[in-house]
């Protein structure tokens, strides 16, 4: 494709985090750009509202946008589907044809998926192979390249060194097991059908738009809110946990070099830099002015502020069943092959989120 018509592009799980990123940046190259939201009985779009008409927000049955059409004013076009639903996926590809395919999707809380493996096998692991399905069977899979979104909590139990695309796998979750699943399928279309079938190995990476479940997000929510005088204190879980924590914005572009480089490969994204829960929250509690000492070890250990009032608390039901105490990744690869490297630091990122909660808090 040329650079005025780089092709069509569709993307899984387009109302997430990475998902409203990489569809921004496809949209700046010149992409047109399809996404795939699953049915809910509320809005579930705030990520990527900018993107589209709002005349035209809702989708029709067929998963068209209502009041779309030639005269919309849409960037973005969305289409209702499920990665537990083949027949969703098949009307979809086979009804826009991309030539390049981001699969985001997922039910990727960690924590949840010990409740709830069967789902996330099925939609993370089976959701998958029902998109490779799709391409090989409508004979797409010379004109369709596809990403698929690997995750470091594939490595899980590993020896507390910098992990590549060599690194063992040890998944610690049904969320790392599906992944892994997921990931050897693309790599067995790659082989098996001459696909161009690629996995971005990613680890930790954030924003401003990061669920209020996962920890970073949370973190800065209830840190903000402390510091506002809105909330009183902050339950955790393994403070020990440690990880490789970078900017969404920096890893939706590495997605988007693994695709577009010259040959189907699998690419570790990392900073290379980790830090642990403990310290993270440390370093956002300073950013605010508001620093915090930590006393007591386990279960007792505690965070107290200047006037020794209690603001972080360790909460066991926030432990996963099984732990994965450290993951930093080995970005090399990349940063030679696709001349990828990330552009923020943790404290970088920590002072967006801030900035970010802080107007959203104040606003309310």
């Amino acid at each position: 494709m040329s650079k005025e018509n780089p092709g069509v592009a569709l993307i899984t799980g387009v109302t997430g985090q990475d998902g409203s990123f990489l569809a921004e940046l496809l949209i700046a190259k010149g992409y047109e750009v399809h996404g795939i939201k699953r049915r809910a009985s509320s809005y579930n779009t705030g990520r990527v509202d900018h993107l589209y008409d709002h005349e035209g927000s809702h989708l029709n049955v067929s998963g068209e946008r209502a009041g779309g059409g030639d005269n919309s004013d849409s960037q973005l076009n969305l289409h209702y589907g499920d990665m537990t639903d083949a027949g969703s996926l098949h009307r979809i590809i086979h009804k826009i044809q991309p030539t390049e395919i981001y699969h985001l999707a997922a039910q990727s809380h960690v924590k949840v998926s010990f409740e709830t493996p069967e789902y996330t096998a099925n939609a993370d692991g089976l959701g998958t192979l029902r998109l490779l399905e799709c391409i090989r069977v409508l004979g797409l899979t010379e004109k369709t390249r596809i990403y698929n979104a690997s995750t470091s909590e594939m490595f899980g139990l590993n020896e507390n060194k910098s992990l590549n695309e060599s690194s063992y796998f040890h998944p610690r979750s049904p969320y790392g097991v599906s992944k892994l699943f997921a990931h050897w399928m693309i790599v067995n279309y790659r082989e098996a059908f001459g696909m161009f079938a690629s996995n971005g190995i990613l680890f930790n990476h954030e924003s401003s738009r990061r669920g209020e479940t996962f920890v970073t997000r949370k973190i800065v929510k209830r840190a903000v809110e402390i510091t506002l005088g809105r909330s009183d204190k902050l339950f955790l879980g393994n403070l020990d946990a440690v990880r490789d924590w970078g900017h969404a914005r920096d890893y939706v572009e590495g997605m988007w070099k693994i695709l577009n480089h010259t040959k189907a490969d699998d690419f570790v994204l990392a900073t290379g830099h980790a830090i642990s829960v403990r310290e993270f929250a440390s370093k956002v509690f300073n950013r605010l002015n508001f620093p915090i000492s930590w006393e007591g070890r386990g279960l007792d250990e505690i965070a107290i502020d200047e006037k020794g009032k209690i603001r972080i608390v360790v909460d066991p039901r926030h432990f996963r069943p099984s732990e994965v105490p450290y993951l930093r990744g080995d970005a090399n690869k990349a940063k030679s092959e696709l001349n990828w490297s990330p552009r923020f630091s943790v404290d970088d990122l920590i002072s967006e989120m801030i900035e970010s909660e802080m107007k959203l808090q104040k606003s309310e």
